[in-house]
């Protein structure tokens, strides 16, 4: 019975549309609640039975550090990989654990061309130093994923090759192939500094992290680094993190959009129960309906503001949350 639940489930998730959200997300909320036993034992220490959640917005939210101490599964399965979080010598790290590798990248695939487009049609470059000098990864097997699927012989890695990064992005410009180029946010900057260039009409996205390699930026001067170093208009972004299994998108001016699958929401600061007003600070509650197999309900330690088209920005984090690798700068 649990597993015609999920595959239910998951084909619904797949398909998911706006005006059906809602009603999908009870029936997550419904399946996790009676399957996902460190959740149920939250919502029991809560009160908060859940027969008595009858919308999303009466739905608890786990906080986002059980990913460091606890395994987090809904149902009974063996995990086919971990993903795991980044982090500074001594810092407890989060761990993800997969179900099914697939419909983890499947879903970043339809996150990605719900906004761009085919990503076949993509050269896809992805410049991701230190993430892919550790394993566990969900960034790196997102980009590699993306790579496969790009119908451009020269998508790739590039570690510290820069020379050869450029010269396959004038072979894309000469011949007027569309790029992206995904890169961790001290590796442009670093490529910014050493090797400024026209890189009029890619799209150049970062995905947050400086690593501890540099200091933190405001968003908004690191774009207009980057604008002014590439000779581009806009500097796009990616916002996702080892505990989420889909992304919300920017293509500039600092304002994301989630993926079809995801649900940005801000709570009130002093109150981790009690939902914040549109346009006010507060720290992000996420619903990703891709966590099926884990939790989908996750209190972040993200700040930011939350607008009533479902638009968000990332402000920055909580006092005292560790220091994380994804879209860490604040505003």
């Amino acid at each position: 019975m649990e597993n015609q639940i999920r595959q239910y489930l998951t084909k619904k998730i797949e398909t998911v549309a706006p005006s059906d959200f809602d009603s999908l997300a009870m029936e997550v909320f419904q399946y996790q609640a009676q399957r996902n036993m460190l959740y149920a034992q939250y919502l029991r220490l809560l009160q908060k039975p859940p027969e008595s959640v009858t919308a999303p917005a009466d739905i608890p939210f786990l906080p986002i550090q059980f990913f460091k101490n606890q395994t987090i599964q809904t149902g009974t399965w063996t995990p086919a990989d971990t993903f795991s979080s980044s982090g500074t010598t001594g810092q407890i790290t989060s761990r993800h654990a997969v179900r099914a590798p697939g419909f983890y990248l499947r879903n970043t695939r339809r996150g990605f061309e719900h906004f761009y487009g085919n990503l076949a049609d993509y050269c896809v470059l992805a410049l991701l130093p230190a993430y892919l000098e550790r394993p566990g990864s969900s960034l790196v097997a997102m980009a590699d994923y993306f790579i496969q699927q790009s119908r451009y012989a020269p998508s790739g890695f590039f570690l510290y090759n820069t020379n050869e990064l450029l010269k396959v992005v004038q072979i894309c410009q000469k011949k007027q192939w569309p790029v992206l180029l995904l890169g961790v946010t001290f590796a442009l900057l670093d490529l910014a500094e050493q090797r400024p260039t026209d890189l009029s009409g890619i799209t150049i996205m970062e995905t947050g992290g400086m690593k501890g390699r540099r200091r933190e930026m405001i968003r908004s001067e690191l774009h207009e680094v980057l604008c002014s170093a590439f000779r581009v208009q806009t500097i796009h972004s990616e916002y996702g993190m080892t505990e989420l299994f889909s992304q919300a998108y920017s293509k500039g001016q600092g304002l994301f959009y989630p993926a079809p699958t995801m649900r940005v929401d801000a709570r009130q600061i002093t109150d981790p129960l009690a939902a914040e007003m549109p346009g006010k600070t507060g720290a992000l509650n996420i619903i990703d309906l891709a966590n099926l197999d884990t939790i989908s309900f996750i209190a972040t330690d993200d700040l930011g503001k939350v607008y009533p088209n479902g638009s968000f920005e990332v402000l920055g984090r909580l006092d005292n949350s560790d220091l994380r690798g994804c879209n860490l700068m604040v505003q």
